[in-house]
């Protein structure tokens, strides 16, 4: 059996019973709150947990390390929907210790995309499309510095209105302790 089918039958069972029913909310953050935290299977309930965050509480846009690598991408695209369109006031970046991209390499992960079946031409034809791979592809050597880079991204974005916070967290993977590394509230001026 594969995932998809425990999932669908699980999902069967979950629906025929009405457990749903304890998650209504609606679309509006709660606590008028949106969150970019890294995809790391340790952060799916430990991040909510360590945050007191119940279901309808914020918006959760989830990558590869926290990162906003590009101000016209979809994740700054989701951050400013979420303040424009459904009354987010506060944002936190938060990212955690011992990531995935902490030291990700574009030569490692393009080996194993070429381990993986991708052959070299492609590779080629995107390098000539003008596509920076090496940017792209590279991680961060720190944590920290890597947070204060995306909260500076989002902060300075020319869509962003100044009177949103944005604040930059590291959380610990195993206690989900959190480490202030940006204040937003101390770099954001007073809303009218």
């Amino acid at each position: 059996m594969s995932e998809l089918d425990h999932i669908l039958d699980f999902n069967r069972k979950f629906v025929d019973s009405g457990e749903y029913a304890q998650f209504f909310t609606n679309k509006f953050p709660e606590r008028e709150l949106a969150i970019l935290s890294c995809m790391d299977a340790r952060m799916v309930e430990l991040l909510p947990r360590a945050l007191g965050l119940k279901n309808g509480d914020a918006k959760l846009i989830k990558n590869a390390g926290a990162l906003v690598t590009h101000p016209w991408g979809s994740v700054m695209r989701s951050l400013l929907v979420a303040v424009f369109e459904l009354k987010v006031k506060e944002i936190m970046v938060i990212a955690h210790y011992d990531c995935g991209m902490r030291g990700l390499s574009p030569g490692t992960f393009l080996n194993h995309a070429h381990q993986n079946g991708i052959p070299d031409d492609r590779i080629t034809t995107l390098r000539n499309a003008g596509i920076d791979l090496d940017g792209w592809l590279t991680g961060f050597d720190n944590v920290e510095e890597s947070v204060r880079h995306t909260v500076g991204i989002i902060r300075r974005h020319p869509l962003m209105p100044d009177n949103v916070a944005v604040h930059g967290l590291v959380i610990h993977p195993t206690t989900g302790k959190l480490t202030v590394i940006v204040d937003g509230k101390a770099e954001c001026p007073v809303a009218p």
